[in-house]
């Protein structure tokens, strides 16, 4: 399956936007590892904004960032969300409360539970009616998202936007699930070429994931599902045609070629 790639948002540890993470994976200055900044959810209306937990605040800011950078229209497009485990935060609190003496969940707590809750948050945000999927892989969520997000533009001849997120648990829950802080990766793919920065093509194969180099943003890569994507990132940044193996479910992985526009 092929698309065009017309937008690119990254948040992560040290990486708070797509500008500087390319300048990053180009070599042309050092990872700082740092927690991960997290975006003002602007858009959404102030009730919303204040029960916005970061998983909300991560997947819009990406994902408004990738809209931003290839001029789209946010409301038009179709998405795919995909988190390995959605809120971690929200769920160790409602584990919190029903092990306590006062198991009345709030509704805030509540809603944000469900694994569809950033989709919801953006169709509010953007007042988008667009489809929308939702899908949970453990850590092959990217390379999920990325074959969905693939099949609609494929079938239906339309631009789609995904959005891949993981959260942290806090602890105790942390030592099950050692997710270091949160990240997300958002990518619009197209049908067309206009205005792309590249075109990409995924097929199945057995290959090994394919590693980085530097040695921080190679612990990165492995510590937050969505930055699975890294090894294509990098081409994307330094403008590098070539093929990369990224992690999907094992023993199939997915190769991925990427020629510049």
């Amino acid at each position: 399956m092929t698309a065009y790639v017309t937008g690119v948002g990254l948040i992560a540890p040290g990486l708070p936007d797509w500008t500087s993470a390319a300048a990053v994976l180009r070599g042309e200055q050092p990872h700082q590892p740092a927690p991960t900044v997290l975006p003002v959810p602007e858009l959404l209306p102030p009730a919303e904004r204040r029960r916005a937990s970061r998983v909300i605040k991560l997947s819009l800011g990406a994902g408004l960032e990738a809209v931003k950078q290839a001029g789209a229209d946010a409301s038009t497009l179709a998405t795919v969300f995909a988190a390995s485990g959605a809120d971690g935060h929200n769920c160790h609190a409602l584990c919190e409360q029903l092990a306590g003496e006062d198991r009345q969940i709030s509704p805030t707590r509540f809603h944000n539970s469900v694994h569809n809750a950033a989709a919801g948050y953006w169709g509010i945000a953007t007042r988008s009616m667009a489809p929308c999927q939702v899908i949970g892989a453990y850590d092959a969520s990217f390379g999920a998202g990325l074959l969905d997000a693939l099949a609609q533009v494929a079938v239906d001849g339309q631009p789609v936007l995904l959005i891949a997120y993981d959260s942290e648990y806090p602890a105790p829950l942390h030592a099950k699930r050692d997710t270091p802080d949160c990240g997300a990766v958002a990518l619009l793919l197209s049908p067309s070429a206009e205005g792309a920065l590249g075109a990409i093509t995924v097929a199945p194969t057995t290959d090994a994931a394919e590693p980085l180099a530097d040695a921080s943003l190679e612990t990165l890569r492995g510590a937050i599902p969505a930055m699975r994507a890294l090894p294509l990132l990098r081409r994307v940044a330094c403008g590098e045609a070539g093929v990369v193996a990224l992690d999907y479910l094992a023993p199939m992985q997915l190769n991925v070629e990427w020629r510049p526009c």
